[in-house]
């Protein structure tokens, strides 16, 4: 069982070879996509993230009212 472990196992340099046509496959985003796409995740995350605090701030002096 232990002589057939390494004869099983490729070679790192078919492995970084492989690897490396892998990673050329990738389609990489120009400039001009990557900002805009970048601009609006920013964006959206802002927008949430200020509705969420708006939401949270409203319950909590709702149940404060309630509670009180």
């Amino acid at each position: 069982m232990g002589e057939n472990a390494n004869a099983d196992k490729a070679p790192k340099k078919d492995w970084y070879k492989g690897l490396k046509l892998e990673f050329n496959k990738i389609i990489w985003p120009d400039q001009k996509s990557l900002a805009k796409q970048t601009t609006a995740v920013v964006a959206i995350s802002l927008i949430l993230g200020l509705i969420i605090s708006l939401l949270d701030t409203i319950i909590k002096y709702g149940v404060d009212l309630l509670v009180k």
